[in-house]
This record gives structure tokens, C-alpha cells and sequence, in this order.
């Protein structure tokens, strides 16, 4: 049972560094690359779909590294999930201080109601969300060297 929970935790938290990534270096850049209004409200799309998906995933990914531990306190490879477990928990915090409150704000802009400076704080949460996809990557790295 533990090492099914193991590998499903693994493929979680990967599949959400897949998209966090994807985010990053992908979708950012084609929408970016639109005309301005379109790239705008693009972003504000995705705010809002994946503002309402991604807090569920960040929790439940910690919540499954949580039960690991605890299930698997005895065991090879717990301190690399404690420690990712900590990672995730940074990226929770850096999530919520820096993250969402860009996010909030830039989910309701539209080309009418947009501030001046709505590029200076995409671009803003763009470079916190690097930090974050480093910070989760770096625990994904760990639940796989766990896994061995």
C-alpha cells in the first residue's frame, strides 16, 4: 500500500510541475507574443481557471506528501520527503504572499479596466513563478530520489 501511494503522490506532484512549467515556458510566451488586448485577456482567462484548480492541487500535493511520511516514517528516503514536503510548503507561502495577490488582481482586468502597469505586474508574477517552478521542481527531484 505504501508503494502505491508513493507512486501516486510522485505522479501528482509531477503532473503539476509538468503545468506549473508549462505556465512558465510555454503558454506565458505564446500569449505574450499576442496582440496586446488578446494577451491580456488571455492571462486573465487563465488566471481564473487555473486560479480556481491550482490551490487544490498545491494542498492536496502536500497533504499526500504528508501521509507518506507519516506512513512511511520508518523507511528509506524519508527525510528527502520530509524535505520536499517543505519545499511544497514554500511554495504554498511564496504562492499566497507574492503569487495570488498579482493573480487576484489580474484575473479581473479587461482592456477597458486594466492599470497602467498591468504588463510591469504580469511580468512581476512571471518572475516569482520561475522561483516557484524552481521550488517545485527541486521537490518533485526529491520524491523521485525517494522513490529508489
Amino acid at each position: 500500500m505504501l508503494n502505491a501511494l508513493e507512486v501516486f503522490t510522485t505522479v501528482v506532484v509531477g503532473v503539476m510541475v509538468g503545468v506549473e512549467f508549462s505556465v512558465a515556458f510555454v503558454m506565458n510566451r505564446i500569449l505574450n507574443a499576442l496582440p496586446e488586448e488578446s494577451g491580456q485577456l488571455g492571462h486573465a482567462h487563465g488566471g481564473r481557471m487555473l486560479g480556481a484548480v491550482m490551490p487544490v492541487w498545491y494542498i492536496g500535493s502536500l497533504v499526500l506528501v504528508a501521509v507518506w511520511v507519516v506512513a512511511g516514517w520508518n523507511h528509506h528516503g524519508t527525510g528527502l520527503v520530509v524535505t520536499a514536503g517543505a519545499l511544497l510548503i514554500l511554495s504554498v507561502i511564496m504562492s499566497i504572499l507574492l503569487l495570488v495577490p498579482i493573480n487576484n488582481r489580474n484575473k479581473t482586468w479587461t482592456p477597458e479596466n486594466r492599470p497602467a502597469d498591468w504588463k510591469q505586474q504580469l511580468n512581476r508574477w512571471e518572475r516569482f513563478h520561475y522561483v516557484r517552478v524552481a521550488v517545485i521542481i527541486a521537490a518533485f527531484t526529491l520524491l523521485v530520489a525517494a522513490l529508489a
